[in-house]
Parts: C-alpha cells; structure tokens; sequence
C-alpha cells in the first residue's frame, strides 16, 4: 500500500513540477520580453545598444520578473494538470480508492513550499542585486557604445541645446562636422563647421567629446538671435578646441539612484537601522521606517503568494475539471491579477499614513485568499 502511495506521490509530483516549471518559464520570458521592449527596444533601434549587450541586460532581467512570474506559473500549472487529470477522471479514480484530497495534493503542497523558499531567496537576495546590476550595466553599456549616438547623414537632436551634422564617420573619425547651438526656446544661436575631426568619450568626466581639426563658428546675438539687422560674429581656428557634452542629460549620471525596493534584506534591516539613529522622531521618521518596512513584508507577502494561490487552485482545478489551455489561464490571470492588485495598489494606497500599520495590511489579501482556499477545499472534500 505504500508502496502505491509513493508511486502516486511521485507520479502527481512530476506532473506538477515539470507543468509548473514550464509555465514560470512561459511567465519569465512574457514579462522579461515586455521589460526589454520598455527599457531596451527604443536604444537598439537607435543603435546605441549592441545586441550582445541587450541579451546580457535581458538575462540580469529573469531574477527581477521571477517575483511575478513564479507565483503565477504555480498556479498555472496546478491548474492545468489537476483539470487534465479531473477531466480524464483520473482524481475520481483516486478517491474512489479511498484518498483524500489531502493525500492527493499532498504533493503538491510539498512544491508549493520548495516554492515559496524559492521566492524568499530571489526577493530577498539575487532580485535586489540583479536589479542594480542591470541599471549599472545598462548605464555603462550606453555610455561605451556613445559614439552610437552620431550617424552619417542624420541629424542628431539627442543633446541637449544642440544639433550635430556628420556626413561621413569611420570609427572615430568623422567628416563633414556640423554643430547648431540652441537656446531655450529652440533657437539659433550659431552654428560651427569643421572638415574633419574626432569624436572621443571622457568616461571620467562622463562627457562626449568633439575634437574638430579646423573650424569656422558664427555667433548670433544671444538675446535676440531672431534678428539678423546685425551681422554674426565669425571666428576661424586652426585648432578648434573641443565642443563637451555631458551624458548625465541622456543616459543620467554614473551613480544612479539605488532605490529601496532593490536592496537586499541585510540592507534594508541596516536602512532601518539607520532611519532610527539619524532621523529626529516625528511623522517623517515614522513614515521613512513605515516605508522600509512595507517593502520587506511585500518581498515575504510576495514569496507566500505561491502557496496561497496554488492553495486555491487545487479545489479549483479539481471542480472546474478543465482541458483547455486557454481557460485556465484566463482563470490564473484573473486570480494573479486581483492578488497583486489588492496587495500593492490598494496597500500602496495607505503608505503615507503609518497609523493605519500598512506594513500588516500588506497580508490581509493573504489571509483573504486563504478564507477563500479553506472554503473551496471543504466544498470539495465534501462533493
């Protein structure tokens, strides 16, 4: 007899577990493609991205997505395997042996948990650092590949208070150098051409430069550029210097803003422990702790997730006794979508007022949705 319940432990078990893993496969790449077509797509076009770069950015992306993904390719999964088996009445023939639904999911269960461990070690460690990895890695690649920003024959308005002409470009070496200086209002206020010249980057200043080899500048009147009663003033140089434009307008500066949500554990206990010593007490002080404090017991509430709505979907998935793909989907969408709505946008909504404890509402949709699992369960146990 135990022999039997072993084999059908491990039968449900890779059912589940090969399904599940596809599905937060099918989940990762969905939202890991629309992450990259947000963040990526518009600098590839553009050709300041090189496609070797764009996958390494695309790969630091999977640990970020893993937080959404998981929970909903589990209950998708659970899903689809208990209304095939429901379907081809597989699980009528297991109780009609005299199993439970307990013994059944029993199981599963067990990958829920491995899944909710899984959760707790992505949130709370490797998100936090791929998640900075990938912004100072997306900020370094653009500022590499910013001699991508000049392309022959095109009119490049990316900088700032400032319009650049090259006819001809060959690694460094430019043709042809057209430079328009702007004004606030969009307006000429002179213009500089060179024959030929380099285009360098100051990674250490953070700064684009021009190095024209002769050129020829005309000035316009800089209050009134729009009137041409006075002639421009024009210079002529041998050695025309250098034109810098900072990068900080275009891809921000090199230290970008760390934002909590991408701190690990270790730094968010070591935020709060800070906030503490440093901030004088008050409601700022509360509402800064309140803050860090939400985003841990979001990452915990986050992990719990995978087995709240695999939870749910056992019931589900076993009365519902569904074959199509399509279908259950739809259900696992509906149900992923009013979790993660009621556990960050309505919670979010109480973040300023830490008088209301937002940091405990965050898992009221948890034990929400477990009332809504234990009822399913008994209707079921009970049919």
């Amino acid at each position: 007899m135990h022999q039997k319940l072993r084999l059908l432990d491990r039968y449900i078990f890779k059912q589940v577990l090969f399904t599940c893993s596809a599905c937060v496969g099918f989940f990762v790449f969905m939202f890991a493609a629309a992450n990259a077509l947000k963040d990526l797509l518009g600098y590839l076009l553009a050709g300041q991205l090189a496609p070797e770069s764009a996958i390494k950015l695309i790969l630091l992306l999977i640990p970020y997505v893993v937080m959404y993904a998981l929970p909903m390719g589990m209950l998708l999964g659970v899903l689809l395997v208990l209304g095939r088996m429901s379907a081809d009445s597989e699980i009528v023939a297991m109780r009609t042996c005299g199993q439970s639904l307990k013994r059944i999911s029993a199981p599963i269960f067990v990958l829920a948990l491995a899944g909710v461990v899984m959760g707790l070690v992505v949130n709370f460690r490797y998100m936090p650092i791929a998640r900075t990895v990938y912004h100072q890695e997306l900020g370094q690649m653009l500022r590499t590949n910013a001699l991508r920003l000049i392309v022959p024959k095109t009119f490049v308005r990316d900088f700032p208070h400032m319009v650049v002409y090259v006819s001809e470009k060959h690694g460094d070496y430019v043709r042809d150098i057209w430079v328009w200086r702007l004004d606030k209002e969009k307006r000429m206020i002179g213009f500089s051409h060179a024959d030929n010249g380099r285009i360098e980057l100051d990674e250490g200043k953070n700064e684009l430069v021009f190095k024209p080899f002769q050129i020829s500048t005309e000035r316009f009147d800089e209050k009134n550029p729009e009137d041409f009663s006075k002639p421009p003033i024009r210079l002529e140089a041998e050695d025309g210097g250098s034109f810098r434009v900072s990068l900080a307008n275009l891809f921000g500066p090199k230290t970008f803003n760390h934002k909590s949500d991408w701190s690990t554990l270790t730094e968010l206990q070591a935020e709060k422990q800070k906030i503490a010593a440093t901030e004088p007490a008050g409601r700022e002080r509360e509402r800064k702790l309140m803050r860090v404090e939400m985003i841990i017991q979001n990452k915990g509430s986050m992990a719990l997730a995978v087995f709240i709505l695999v939870f749910i979907a056992v019931p589900l998935g076993i009365k519902v006794s569904r074959r199509e793909t399509s279908a259950n989907l739809g259900v696992a969408l509906i149900m992923a979508v009013c979790y993660y709505f009621l556990s960050t946008v309505v919670v979010g909504w109480f973040e300023k007022y830490p008088e209301y404890r937002p940091d405990l509402l965050v898992w009221v949709p948890n034990v929400f949705f477990i009332g809504i699992g234990l009822w399913l369960n008994l209707r079921v146990e009970r049919a």
